[in-house]
């Protein structure tokens, strides 16, 4: 038998699969989004673009913008108690709260 595969995007078709006419890449303008320190932000990752990509297993949640580190937000959170930063592109992270905020 051949050993699976254990890589980065592994067993992610549902979260890295986009609708036939969503396909492509996104608007320039959720490239550009820019959010404030302390603003709450959800993780939601673009298929279409891995760079600056969050691990999958993070898809969803609610984190907290702490800096900004070059073009990139380092945000964090609780994970049982423990807290936890990521560092992820503007693409990937989504407005908390009510409407939607394109840049």
């Amino acid at each position: 038998m051949v050993k699976s595969s254990k890589g980065f995007r592994s067993r992610s078709r549902g979260t890295f699969t986009k609708e036939v006419r969503e396909r492509g890449l996104p608007p320039v303008t959720r490239f550009l989004r820019e959010f404030e320190i302390g603003e709450k932000v959800i993780v939601r990752l673009e298929p279409s673009d891995p760079h600056g990509q969050p691990h999958p297993r993070y898809q969803g949640r609610t984190c907290t913008v702490i800096a900004r580190s070059g073009r990139a937000y380092r945000i964090e959170f609780l994970d049982g108690g423990k807290r936890k930063e990521l560092v992820a592109t503007p693409i990937h992270l989504v407005p908390a709260g009510g409407g939607r905020r394109d840049a």
